[in-house]
């Protein structure tokens, strides 16, 4: 019985809300992992044309020009890295507000939104940098928060569950 009581004091004075922040931590960073893999990641378009030309002039010289393609791609593309949008995403320190713990999954970007819910365009307008005209007037989100917001509603509770089985456990051996 006593080694009982010393057990129940040894788990009263266990920092309850150090473990809650680490369990809102760990369901954070699930939830920036899941966010990180559906972000899509631009990339350089492709063009069927070659990216220079030769032609050889009267005097049986060769020059090399670029063409429309090639143009295209060093006037917008050049340097062009992509995944910029995924390397934005990030975790904000947990609050505290009574008795919830709130997590925040944030990306700064100012194009992340479009790309979550979706936007308008002008069908009909020529975009330089892709080299062609817009088609449709709606481009579908993608929900990359949205969706993986949904799925760690499901799996926190288990996550929760582990981490409290862990702590007790490391007090009741």
């Amino acid at each position: 019985m006593k080694e009982l009581d010393e057990r129940l004091q040894q788990l009263s004075e266990a920092d309850m809300d150090q473990l809650c922040r680490q369990a809102a931590n760990q369901v954070a960073q699930i939830l920036l992992n899941k966010v990180k893999k559906r972000t899509p990641v631009g990339v350089k378009p492709t063009f069927d044309e070659p990216k220079t030309v030769k032609v050889k002039g009267a005097s049986g010289k060769s020059k090399s020009f670029l063409t429309r393609s090639g143009a295209i791609l060093d006037r917008y593309w050049a340097g062009y890295r992509g995944g910029s949008l995924r390397d934005a995403w990030m975790i904000l320190p947990v609050e505290k507000h009574g008795d919830v713990y709130e997590i925040t999954v944030v990306n700064n970007l100012d194009y992340a939104s479009y790309v979550e819910y979706g936007h308008r365009q002008t069908p009909g307008r020529y975009v330089p940098a892709l080299g062609k005209s817009l088609k449709v007037s709606w481009v579908k989100g993608r929900f990359m928060l949205t969706i993986s917001e949904q799925e760690v509603k499901v799996l926190a509770p288990e996550v929760l569950n582990d981490m409290l089985y862990n702590a007790l456990k490391g007090v009741f051996g």
